[in-house]
């Protein structure tokens, strides 16, 4: 099959400034992790092609239409960036893989997804959202902020967690700042971090697999998976599949979390977030219907590595699920 791969680098965003928050380009894919999946789809018997993002990609289909997009493009700008691409697929017709563009622009903003996954009588933090510093905020401290749309860890930094009104009002003036969009806050979760890997599509879909995030050189109550904890890798945290927990809590994590990939439409593939909360109960704190794949780092691509899937495999689940969903 002819697979055209859209993605978005670093120096394509047309938004981009200089200066700005040092994290501002943490949802891009690198060209080594472009050239992993193309060499995967490649091996796997297809004809892969790189369609680039934006402007480069309306060129690119407008010119050959592929058979399938194989979709990791971020997009930029706004908080339905994610939705770009599959937007423009399905105004031209172009089958394509991930979640459309109703469910990327909803997960992408949290407050949304948050209210869509309750609705569903499924559990997640109390929160608030405030568009100034010095707004009331009527919630248990500990809280954790961070920006309302934005995705990879970016502004979830080692402050996020916060004991007091004060040090609350100055992560609030920083992501303000940085990111100039109202901040979501969050009741912090103390318990065990949870992502979980979900393929398929609707009833068909199923858990791959459950990791646990373990902090290291942290007490777990203290412990935020920020992005500098994620640019660690390996150093930042350790990775436990399957949790070292009781089967019980994990089959609960897993339940949660395929219950919120249904809820907000998720398709072919996501990565669910999970932590359990002050009553140790899991509660969903955000989806990722567009999961990094970049090899032997990205959360998802290691649970599936651990689980005996390799990196040909979990590309190849994600295009044989669209295809099955798509009928091709």
């Amino acid at each position: 099959m002819n697979i055209g791969i859209a993605y978005t680098l670093a120096p394509s965003l047309p938004c981009a400034r200089d200066g700005g928050p040092v994290d501002r380009y943490e949802e891009c894919d690198s060209p080594e992790t472009v050239h992993a999946v193309a060499d995967a789809l490649l091996g796997l018997g297809h004809r892969p092609r790189l369609l680039g993002g934006g402007a480069e990609f309306l060129r690119a289909v407008l010119a050959d239409p592929p058979e399938l997009i194989f979709n990791m493009a971020e997009g930029a700008g706004t908080r339905a960036r994610e939705a770009h691409v599959p937007a423009v697929a399905e105004m031209l017709g172009i089958p394509y893989t991930h979640s459309d563009p109703l469910t990327l622009a909803a997960a992408l903003d949290k407050v949304i997804a948050k209210r869509l996954v309750t609705s569903h009588g499924l559990r997640s933090p109390a929160f608030a959202v405030v568009d100034h510093a010095g707004a009331r905020v009527d919630l248990r401290f500990p809280v954790i902020a961070k920006p309302v749309a934005e995705g990879s860890s970016m502004g979830l930094s080692r402050t996020a967690r916060v004991d007091d009104a004060v040090a609350l009002n100055a992560e609030i003036d920083r992501l303000l700042e940085d990111y100039a969009q109202p901040v979501l806050i969050e009741e912090f979760c103390p318990g065990a971090e949870f992502t979980v890997g979900v393929l398929g599509t609707g009833d068909g879909a199923a858990v791959l697999g459950v990791m646990e995030i373990v902090p290291r050189g942290q007490a777990e109550a203290e412990f935020v998976y920020s992005i500098e904890a994620k640019r660690a890798g390996p150093d930042g945290a350790d990775f436990h599949v399957p949790p070292d927990r009781p089967g019980e809590l994990v089959a609960r994590v897993a339940d949660l979390a395929l219950a919120a990939h249904r809820a907000l439409g998720c398709r072919d593939v996501a990565r669910i977030d999970v932590r359990v909360d002050g009553d140790g109960e899991p509660a969903f704190l955000e989806a990722n219907p567009l999961p990094g794949m970049k090899p032997g780092w990205s959360d998802l691509v290691v649970l599936a590595e651990r689980l005996g899937r390799p990196y040909p495999a979990l590309v190849g689940a994600i295009v044989d699920g669209a295809c099955a969903r798509l009928g091709l």
